[in-house]
C-alpha cells in the first residue's frame, strides 16, 4: 500500500472513531450543539443547572410579537413562566383560509422560552383539526391544544410531526391523552423513539425546565410514512386535502414536508431555515441540497411556505436558496480541506462565514455544522 493511502486511511479511522464518541453526545434536540454536550442527567439538589449561553436564548426583558408571520423582519420574543396555565393558548396567527401558526422564538431551548423555541400550526377543516407538529414540551402540547379551542371546538382528527426533534415532537404525548387523534409521523420516528438519544434528550430538559416536561412520554405514530423518496401519504379530511411527503432522512432520523393542497401553502419544516442559520448534525447535507431543489421545482407556485423556524415565507421563497448556499459552501471548503490533508480540528476552526455572523445561533451552530459536513466530505471523497 503506498504510504500516502495508508497514511489517508489512518487518519480517516481516527476521525470515523472521534465521530462514533461525538455522535453519543448530539442530541436531536431542535439544533442546539450545547444541547448535546450535556450529560442529560438531572442535576441532584443544591447542584449547579446546566449553563447556557445567554446570546443563544430568549430574553427574559423584552416581550415582542410581530404585526404577522408572513415575511416578517424580526422574529418573536416570547418569554414564558414556570407558573402560567397548561390551559392558556400561546399566540397564533392566520396565515390563509382556516390556517393558523405558532410563530416559535429562534434560540436555544432555556427557562425563558421553555421550550417554545420552532413553530407550529394547524388547519380547521369541515370535519376537524389538522395539527402540524407539536411544539417542545407536552406542557407546550396542552397550550397547543389550548390554542385551537380558542378558534374551534371540531374535534383534532390528525397531528402530523415533521420530524423526531424535541421542539417539533415532544408536545406529541399531549395528543395522545386526548385520545382520537391519529399521529402520522416518518418510519424514521420509531428508530428515534425506541434509541438512547431520546431519554438524553428529554433528561436535559428536565434538568432545567422539569415542570413543562412533566409526564413526558415517547409517542409512536399510528400511520408510518415510509414510501420511496418524494412519494406521498395523502389525508382527505373534510373539504381539505394533505399530501405528506417522505424527504429522506436530510434532517433527522426522518423528514416530511405537508403541501395543504387547496390551499397551496407547504410546510416545510427544517428543510429550510428563515431568520437563523441551520443545524446539521443530524442528518446528510447531500439529502438536503437534493431536497431543497424538489421543494423549488415542485412548489415554484406555492402561496406560501411555512419553516420550522422563521417567518413564513412568499414567493420567490430566498430561505430555500440560502440555506442551501450555506450548505453547499461549507460543503465546498470542508471538501478541499480534506482533498488538501488539512487537520481536521484546523478544518473546522478556519470554517467561518462573516456575512453570516448576524444571524441568529450562527455562532452556536457553525462549529458543529463544520464538524459534521468534514466527517460526511472524508466519507463521500474517500
Amino acid at each position: 500500500m503506498m504510504p500516502r493511502k495508508r497514511a489517508l486511511l489512518i487518519i480517516i479511522a481516527i476521525v470515523a472513531v472521534a465521530g462514533v464518541v461525538f455522535a453519543l453526545f448530539i442530541i436531536a434536540g431542535g439544533g442546539s450543539p450545547r444541547q448535546d454536550a450535556t450529560s442529560g442527567q438531572k442535576p441532584a439538589r443544591g447542584e449547579e443547572l446546566p449553563q447556557q449561553d445567554a446570546r443563544f436564548g430568549t430574553d427574559p426583558d423584552r416581550h415582542y410579537l410581530p404585526d404577522t408571520a408572513i415575511d416578517a423582519q424580526q422574529p418573536p420574543n416570547i418569554v414564558l413562566e414556570a407558573t402560567d396555565s397548561p390551559e392558556e393558548p400561546l399566540p397564533y396567527y392566520s396565515i390563509g383560509p382556516n390556517t393558523y401558526m405558532l410563530f416559535g422564538n429562534i434560540a436555544e431551548v432555556d427557562r425563558y422560552n421553555r421550550g417554545f423555541n420552532g413553530n407550529a400550526g394547524f388547519v380547521v377543516t369541515a370535519e376537524g383539526v389538522v395539527v402540524i407538529d407539536s411544539l417542545g414540551t407536552p406542557k407546550l402540547g396542552r397550550r397547543l391544544i389550548a390554542t385551537i379551542r380558542r378558534v374551534t371546538d371540531k374535534p383534532i382528527r390528525y397531528l402530523i410531526i415533521t420530524h423526531n426533534h424535541p421542539d417539533h415532537a415532544y408536545g406529541a404525548v399531549a395528543f395522545r391523552k386526548l385520545g382520537g387523534v391519529n399521529v402520522v409521523a416518518h418510519k424514521g420516528t420509531l428508530d428515534y423513539i425506541y434509541s438512547e438519544r431520546i431519554e438524553t434528550s428529554a433528561a436535559y430538559r428536565r434538568s432545567f425546565i422539569p415542570e413543562d416536561m412533566a409526564d413526558f412520554a415517547p409517542v409512536a405514530p399510528d400511520t408510518l410514512v415510509n414510501g420511496p423518496r418524494f412519494s406521498k401519504v395523502t389525508l382527505k379530511v373534510g373539504d381539505r386535502t394533505f399530501d405528506i411527503y417522505n424527504v429522506g432522512r436530510h434532517h433527522s432520523f426522518g423528514d416530511l414536508v405537508v403541501h395543504q393542497v387547496e390551499d397551496n401553502i407547504v410546510w416545510i419544516s427544517d428543510l429550510a431555515f428563515n431568520q437563523r442559520t441551520t443545524f446539521m448534525g443530524d442528518g446528510n447535507s447531500r439529502q438536503a441540497i437534493d431536497s431543497q431543489n424538489w421543494l423549488l421545482k415542485k412548489f415554484a407556485n406555492a402561496k406560501l411556505m411555512v419553516p420550522g423556524h422563521g417567518s413564513a415565507q412568499t414567493s420567490p421563497f430566498p430561505m430555500v436558496k440560502k440555506t442551501q448556499s450555506y450548505m453547499k459552501r461549507l460543503r465546498e471548503m470542508m471538501a478541499k480541506a480534506v482533498e488538501e490533508g488539512i487537520d481536521f480540528q484546523d478544518a473546522v476552526d478556519r470554517a467561518d462565514f462573516p456575512e453570516w455572523r448576524g444571524t441568529r445561533l450562527y455562532e452556536l451552530n457553525q462549529r458543529s455544522n463544520a464538524n459534521f459536513v468534514y466527517r460526511e466530505m472524508e466519507q463521500e471523497l474517500f
